[in-house]
């Protein structure tokens, strides 16, 4: 009997919030991560290295889903979508980017491929707020916002 999509999904993502065990349950050990975030090592082990970062930087570090898109056949396999949020206090310094000590809000929309329930893939599509550029992306009310060149924000947490 296949495990229902939204437990691994859920699973996934609580293990963002530091229990890294908990990728033992849901995630191949041979993992997919599209694309690697800088210095991110491959794999489940290179998941885990980078939520104790995460957690190191970001006090209070959660991802929130609002959604689950279930695309997986009979048998189990197949793709599922997850319309989520990551949400935090940068308290440390992440890609060159100084702590702030601001809540961080990223909306995030990622694609995973489950086979034998295990991720096995994972697709991300953040909206180039997760890898900061210094000087591009400044904390705002409610999330991050874009400096246009003239140093003028548009957008939100886009």
């Amino acid at each position: 009997m296949t495990k229902p999509t939204h437990d691994i999904l859920e699973t996934f993502y609580r293990a963002f919030s530091g229990d890294t065990d908990l990728f033992d349950e849901v995630v191949s050990d041979d993992w997919d991560d599209i694309p690697l975030n800088p210095g991110q090592e491959p794999g489940r082990h290179g998941a885990k290295d980078l939520v104790a970062t995460i957690n190191t930087v970001f006090r209070d570090f959660e991802i929130v889903v609002h959604d689950i898109v279930d695309g997986r056949g009979p048998d189990g396999n197949g793709l599922a979508a997850a319309r989520a949020e990551m949400r935090g206090v940068q308290a440390g310094d992440w890609l060159g980017v100084p702590g702030t000590g601001q809540p961080l809000r990223v909306r995030i929309h990622e694609f995973h491929e489950i086979a034998d329930d295990r991720i096995v893939r994972t697709w991300h599509l953040a909206p180039g707020t997760w890898h900061l550029a210094p000087g591009t992306w400044h904390l705002a009310p409610g999330g991050l916002a874009r400096l246009a060149p003239t140093g003028h924000r548009h957008g939100g947490d886009q």
